[in-house]
């Protein structure tokens, strides 16, 4: 395992060329260490884990902006809470602002405020739509962690990065990581804030090469993540990376490989280890080895569940059970939790995080959790002219009236076996569902939804649609068996016309 670096005083972020506005050292040293445990996705308990090290940074400086912008930003990525709905954190979010604005802040410091501030409005939040100066565009702060791995996260998590931009920053809108990194002129992050930062098949980023597992590279040619885990092996972020990257290209022999080999270095990240295991679940449904992804998720996911009520773990745990209820094999049936509920209630979850609502909304297989299907389509139903339908300039809002509520409304759809309606919901849709945030391999239950939707509906049509998205799929994604299923599926549904 790599040396713990040492955590950066006042003078030693000021020599990175990136001062803070705190006289604090211990200010400083906390907020290191609360970045370095996000960037890890770990809870390090050596550092005292991310809520005890935010509560000492706020109580070493309570002015402290960057500390209030973090520890703000933090709890909105979450997609658990919002302004609107949690008072604690809108007086939060307005007291950072009010901070920021009693002391002279760095510009780059402002920006992080603003941006933060810019997000709990339900904007993207990205520091590309947040001008540094009047008539400065919309510049991007140098390439910090903060500047690049929050509203990567952001853009991962809740989406909306494809809503029009406010009229300040109406040129392009670069990847978050591309954007910071070559105006940087200051000193890089440490290297384990730095290595396996570009995750994600979320976007345009830097091409990754293909990764076996016996990470056979010549020196100087190690992508990304590989090179983060030769730095450090615990290094979940960049598992992450790699699982995703034998995901996108059906390599599931490798991927199953992979995963064995590395699980003892990751199984403790409790923040990344149930996603991880959800990756693995992957690979087993696409060989259609249905009982093995079960027992990891009766092993690892739903434990983890149960034990954190994460938004990650909730949308992992809905979307598995949702594509195993898709492909319906019947040792799902006798699982003793089929009959139960999901830890989270429908009535409480805000409009903002549209891959958290998505998450929700899969729910158990049917007929079992009727009950949350019901209630969830009280909400999904409210009037045209109910205030949690008006968007405003809210874009998780727009989201949520034009990708969300229709996709909701097929989800339903598809539990009251009306195939061709969900079809008909779905199709105008497809290629703005990216908007709602997640990476191709969690949207991919959409995909799924809407073939296996259009193989069983009565019109031919929709019929002949689900042979093009087949079609399509194997296209991009070759040598897929979960694909070629579906293919012998429709090829039968042919004959029996």
């Amino acid at each position: 395992m790599a040396a713990t670096a040492p955590l950066r005083d006042c003078q030693a972020w000021k020599d990175a060329g990136l001062p803070l506005s705190t006289t604090s050292n211990e200010a400083c040293k906390l907020f290191d260490a609360t970045l370095t445990q996000y960037v890890k996705w770990t809870n390090d308990k050596s550092l005292g884990g991310i809520e005890g090290c935010l509560s000492k940074l706020k109580a070493a400086d309570p002015t402290f902006a960057m500390g209030h912008a973090i520890s703000n930003g933090l709890v909105l990525i979450g997609t658990g809470s919002s302004v609107r709905l949690d008072r604690e954190l809108d007086l939060a979010v307005k007291t950072m602002v009010e901070v920021s604005k009693t002391q002279p802040l760095t510009q780059r410091e402002r920006l992080h405020v603003s941006a933060v501030e810019t997000f709990a409005k339900g904007r993207p939040g990205l520091w590309h739509f947040v001008p540094a100066a009047p008539g400065d565009g919309h510049t991007p702060p140098p390439g910090t962690t903060p500047s690049t791995r929050l509203p990567s996260n952001w853009t991962l998590l809740i989406g909306g990065e494809r809503c029009d931009p406010p009229a300040s920053a109406q040129s392009s809108t670069p990847n978050p990581v591309s954007a910071a990194g070559p105006s940087a002129t200051h000193s890089p992050p440490p290297k384990h804030q730095r290595a396996g930062s570009t995750e994600d098949d979320k976007g345009p980023l830097p091409p990754v090469r293909l990764v076996t597992p016996t990470w056979r590279h010549s020196p100087g040619h190690l992508p990304w993540e590989v090179l983060a885990l030769s730095i450090n092996p615990t290094d979940a972020w960049s598992v992450h990376t790699i699982a995703h990257i034998h995901e996108m290209k059906a390599e599931i022999k490798d991927g199953l490989e992979f995963m064995q080999h590395s699980e003892t270095h990751w199984k403790d990240s409790d923040m990344l280890a149930c996603h991880n295991y959800w990756h693995w679940a992957l690979y087993l449904i696409e060989k259609g080895e249905y009982e093995a992804a079960l027992t990891i998720y009766d092993t690892h996911i739903l434990p983890s569940l149960k034990a954190s009520g994460a938004m990650l773990d909730v949308v992992d745990s809905c979307s598995m059970l949702y594509r195993l209820h898709m492909e319906g094999p019947t040792c799902i049936r006798s699982r003793p939790w089929v009959n139960g509920t999901m830890p989270c209630d429908p009535d409480q979850r805000p409009p903002e995080g549209q891959q958290g609502d998505r998450g929700r909304d899969s729910r158990l297989p049917r007929p079992r959790g009727q009950l949350q299907y019901q209630a969830f389509t009280l909400i999904v139903c409210k009037p045209p002219d109910s205030p949690e339908r008006s968007p405003g300039e809210n874009c998780q809002h727009l989201l949520a009236r034009d990708v969300g509520l229709p996709l909701c409304q097929a989800l339903v759809e598809a539990e009251h076996g009306n195939p061709d309606r969900v079809v008909e919901l779905l199709l105008p849709i497809r290629y703005r569902i990216v908007q709602i945030g997640g990476s191709n391999a969690q949207r991919d239950v959409f995909n799924q939804l809407l073939i296996h939707a259009a193989l069983n509906c009565t019109s031919g049509v929709h019929k002949n649609v689900a042979r093009s998205l087949l079609m399509e799929r194997d296209a991009l994604k070759p040598n897929s068996p979960l694909t070629q299923r579906l293919i012998r599926k429709a090829a039968a549904v042919h004959l029996l016309q």
